[in-house]
């Protein structure tokens, strides 16, 4: 190793030396080629589902389907992590041992599904207004219109299940000010171009750390959708959930506790080429108190937990929701016995509209 003179132990090529020699450097710092890998990623992210978008809106939705979930199932034993996560959840949704038979036919059904919602979404921009608004019935639709129409802002909850983006483009087709808190910090270019689209739907998107927004938003009177099931946080509020202790993020309870909005508990599963839509009873927080928020998101759970038991397969988290440590467990059970503190509204879960094969409108 040569040193440069006057600077002992100084290699060649260190930071500095270029401009002394008048040479040129080719090296770019390790956060400029990490960004620039980033960028390549987001754009072949966008350039990818647009692709894909435009030939499988030109293909029978069955064969497309078909094909696609011989790829999920290979995803499926290519991914040893994500196949353990996922398991994990259909043991507990199933209520039997991970090793059971019916716990890897689940799982695979849940990746099948994704496939499913990936090609659904693909194709919703080519549907005409009057086919996105047929997707959701009069039925499925009065609930949400009713609980909107009495609340003082409205704050839909709701899980990975089925196909929300159908559901956030057939109520809005309508005319109803719907927003979706998204996460824009991954795959901002594909963040930017779902972002149009669904405001062709006539669906908002709003950053998830733009919460002034949110709250703006709610004292308008309109209505702002979010998901909660991203997986086990340890900041979240405990529920019992399929029969085990877990946490639920703190977000809604606590805007609908500042804002004095309602929030309204909904899932969706897809049954015979429709979208069914059903909520739970509307859900005001009175006050901050931790008993008053645990008692708001423990309803939120038990709505969901309904819904996912109709359509397990439907259920795409590939995240674990449970947490496997022993120790926690009994924290959770002790801190749900007797709830002393919570998050704030920082806790809210994004939707992930910034990741090409997760991405879920939260309506």
């Amino acid at each position: 190793m040569t040193s440069v003179p006057g600077k002992p132990g100084a290699p060649d090529g260190a930071p500095g030396t270029e401009a002394r020699s008048g040479a040129r450097s080719t090296l770019r710092a390790p956060h400029h080629r990490e960004a620039q890998g980033r960028r390549f990623r987001a754009r072949t992210a966008v350039l990818g589902y647009r692709a894909g978008a435009w030939i499988l809106a030109r293909l029978p939705l069955g064969p497309a389907t078909r094909v696609g979930g011989w790829i999920a199932v290979a995803v499926y034993w290519g991914w040893p992590a994500r196949r353990r996560y996922v398991r994990a959840n259909a043991a507990h949704v199933l209520g039997v041992a991970p090793t059971d038979r019916g716990v890897g036919h689940l799982a695979r059904g849940v990746y099948r599904n994704q496939v499913r919602w990936v090609l659904e979404l693909m194709r919703l921009s080519r549907l005409s207004p009057d086919q996105r608004v047929a997707q959701i019935g009069e039925h499925a639709a009065e609930p949400f219109h009713a609980a909107w129409l009495e609340s003082n802002g409205l704050i839909i909850v709701g899980a990975h299940l089925g196909n929300n983006e159908a559901a956030a483009a057939g109520l809005a087709g309508r005319g109803w000010p719907i927003h979706a808190v998204a996460d824009d910090t991954a795959y901002q270019e594909l963040f930017d171009h779902l972002n149009r689209e669904r405001q062709s739907w006539g669906v908002g998107q709003i950053p998830w750390r733009n919460l002034r927004e949110v709250f703006r938003v709610l004292h308008r009177h309109e209505i702002v959708g979010l998901l909660v099931d991203w997986g086990y946080r340890p900041d979240g509020i405990p529920v019992l959930f399929f029969g085990a202790w877990t946490r639920f993020p703190a977000g809604p309870a606590v805007l609908a506790a500042k804002t004095g909005a309602t929030i309204l508990p909904f899932w969706v599963i897809r049954t015979d080429g429709r979208h069914v839509t059903e909520v739970g009873d509307p859900i005001t927080v009175a006050s901050m108190e931790p008993a008053e928020l645990a008692r708001a998101t423990q309803q939120i759970a038990d709505v969901l937990e309904a819904g996912i038991r109709l359509a397990p397969e439907q259920w795409c988290v590939f995240k674990p929701i449970w947490p496997d440590d022993p120790a926690e467990v009994a924290r959770l059970e002790a801190l749900a016995a007797a709830p002393a503190s919570t998050s704030g509204a920082g806790s809210l879960v994004p939707v992930a509209a910034g990741e090409p094969a997760g991405a879920s409108i939260g309506v």
